[in-house]
């Protein structure tokens, strides 16, 4: 949804559980774009199921930091960039958009390129006419759908990613030897170890979940009229909180084990019969055809597709959110003067770079491979910054006073993000 749209009252939430799954569960949708897919599928394929364990490690640190920008958004009123601005010097919120920017519209041409290569595999049509297509429906959806009927859309998509579950019960899964390297994982300190470890961290301790997750709080409150002061002693805070917590754990349990689930379809496969080297989510697709059939070729390419459509509107709408708030600064509303002119134009810059972006001959993969350690880069200063957020005024403080769990887990992922990324340069420095 564009920054300054207003739907109207009626267009709210449903109520039941329903009301309870949103941004978290559309969040945690969103984080298995066919980047994310990509990258798991080489994961599985080049070490088989000896990563495995960073998503059993990483599900509580990433619902920490999700609950937290949820938090954020909800209780402010406004996205993560509009804060950081606020709070913190103009050059340093500059930096880290500027970066999230790049990486976004890199993973979002990856994606685009991923997903016209299935649907050229599927159809039989060019991939390019396909990238077109889908970018132009992706700006068209989110420029002009309602705030509910956006919302319902994307949490009914979220079903495509049970493709990937069913997946991994089409192969043959040595489930014994998955077991035991999840609670017995074998480390390694080589380069390449070290530097999927901390491509697996980047990808799922993302920066654009971050702002994702907080900007549609952010939205659903204004769409609901209710994105007046909220503090933790505001009636309704207690009952906000708990939706938010379930809402994040829910979306972000959808992602780990999807990702899961797709480390374990790809080791099984292709890992086991040599094949250590995938390029795109669309050959690991391919590949699988050629060694699991036809079946599991079909599944696996329909849950590209599904994750795809999920991951659009999250990479070009928070690259969008994030530099219409940096450059239209905040109103007290929560909503600047010309933000909405900005989202528009940022929004439909971001889709045709990642068209143009797909004719330009460089790996697919290795693009989003180092995009997920950029991600990991850029994730530890901005979670910094948005763990020390409550401490810089009063006003935030009042309305950020987060659980002592929350805090902890907060910094033990900061702590975990740098040991892995030092890690990771000293086995380079060291090769």
């Amino acid at each position: 949804m564009p920054a300054g749209h207003e739907d109207p009252r009626h267009d709210q939430p449903p109520h039941g559980i329903a009301r309870r799954l949103g941004p978290g569960l559309i969040a945690g949708a969103g984080n298995e774009d066919p980047g994310s897919v990509g990258t798991y599928a080489q994961v599985g394929a080049q070490f088989g199921f000896a990563l495995a364990w960073t998503l059993l490690f990483t599900y509580p640190l990433l619902v920490a930091v999700q609950e937290i920008s949820a938090r954020i958004g909800r209780m402010t009123g406004n996205g993560i960039a509009a804060n950081l601005q606020r709070f913190y010097p103009g050059w340093f919120t500059a930096v880290l958009v500027t970066l999230l920017v790049l990486a976004n519209v890199v993973n979002l041409a990856a994606d685009l390129g991923v997903m016209g290569e299935v649907l050229r595999l599927l159809l039989n049509a060019p991939a390019l006419f396909w990238v077109c297509l889908l970018a132009l429906a992706g700006v068209l959806f989110e420029l002009l759908t309602s705030y509910a009927r956006y919302v319902r859309t994307l949490r009914w998509s979220c079903v495509a990613l049970v493709a990937y579950v069913v997946a991994a019960f089409v192969v043959d899964v040595p489930w014994g030897q998955l077991l035991h390297a999840l609670v017995r994982p074998q480390l390694s300190e080589t380069p390449q170890y070290l530097t999927a470890v901390v491509a697996a961290l980047g990808t799922t301790i993302s920066p654009y979940v971050f702002f994702w997750q907080a900007q549609q709080e952010a939205e659903r409150a204004r769409n609901a009229g209710s994105v007046a002061a909220l503090t933790p002693a505001v009636p309704q805070a207690r009952a906000e909180f708990t939706r938010i917590r379930f809402d994040t754990a829910a979306g972000m349990a959808l992602s780990s084990l999807v990702a899961l689930f797709i480390i374990i379809t790809t080791a099984s496969t292709l890992h086991v019969r040599g094949i250590e080297s995938i390029q795109s989510a669309a050959q690991a697709a391919e590949a699988l055809r050629a060694v699991a059939g036809r079946l599991t070729f079909l599944v696996f390419a329909l849950g590209v597709l599904g994750a795809g459509l999920l991951a659009l509107p999250a990479l070009a709408g928070t690259a969008a959110y994030a530099i219409s708030e940096l450059l239209a600064g905040r109103s007290a509303g929560g909503i600047a003067p010309g933000s909405a002119r900005i989202f528009r134009t940022a929004l439909v810059a971001a889709a045709v770079l990642g068209c143009v972006l797909n004719l330009a001959p460089v790996n697919p993969m290795r693009a989003l491979y180092w995009s997920a350690v950029l991600n990991a880069l850029v994730a530890i200063p901005l979670m910094i910054a948005i763990m020390l957020l409550p401490r810089r005024s009063a006003e935030v403080a009042a309305r950020l006073a987060l659980p002592l769990g929350l805090r902890v887990l907060g910094w033990i992922a900061i702590v975990a993000m740098t040991l892995s990324v030092a890690g990771m340069f000293a086995a380079w420095l060291g090769a």
